[in-house]
């Protein structure tokens, strides 16, 4: 769940969840228990036959990329709730067709219940989940959130706030760094660190 305040000052909460989570049980609940959902929704023969009727297709640059972007009623489940689907395309890198529509692009829907936003910004908002998986990946990877150090619950909350700061204050450091050394990104990741500044290169050798 997010919180976000409107203009009125009245906090709306708002859910992003990933393509597991798209299943009419699911989406129910979800709906029960937050005022905006935004839900990545699974291709199936009769989204695919609804979203090849589109005729409007509206450009939209996102994250310096232009897409095409369009909505449409959602109609697999709960079509009484008048659910939107947010649907992007972008062309195919393969330039493969795609049999069922009839061309080389790749579409994406988002199901959200969200009139108010426009198409792009549905589309960003949902984005924003992918960054935050990966801070997470970082923290469980690089900075030992993966294997918590103790079974109290206390030490633990110690330990991932502290981890955090030190993840902080490592951004820091690295931008600092690659301006000194070019081969190091400012966006370098812990494992490369180790591996230019810490590891010592070496061999075995076998004598008699």
């Amino acid at each position: 769940m997010f919180g976000q305040l409107r203009d009125n000052g009245i906090t709306i909460n708002r859910s992003r969840m990933d393509a597991g989570s798209y299943a009419k049980d699911i989406v129910d609940t979800v709906s029960k228990n937050c005022d905006l959902f935004y839900i990545r929704a699974n291709k199936s023969e009769s989204m695919t036959a609804q979203i090849s009727q589109i005729s409007e297709w509206k450009k939209v640059e996102i994250n310096y990329k232009t897409y095409e972007v369009a909505s449409i009623p959602f109609k697999q489940f709960f079509e009484e709730r008048n659910y939107r689907l947010v649907v992007m395309r972008e062309e195919s890198d393969d330039a493969q067709m795609n049999l069922f529509i009839g061309d080389n692009m790749i579409y994406r829907s988002i199901l959200t219940n969200d009139y108010e936003w426009d198409e792009k910004q549905v589309i960003e908002y949902y984005n924003m989940r992918e960054a935050s998986e990966k801070l997470f990946d970082i923290q469980n990877n690089d900075f030992g959130w993966r294997r918590l150090p103790t079974s109290e619950m206390k030490s633990n909350t110690v330990f991932l706030i502290m981890t955090a700061k030190m993840k902080n204050f490592y951004n820091y450091f690295i931008k600092k760094l690659s301006e000194v050394f070019k081969d190091i990104p400012s966006t370098s990741r812990m494992k490369r660190f180790i591996f230019k500044f810490i590891c010592v290169a070496g061999k075995w050798i076998r004598q008699s």
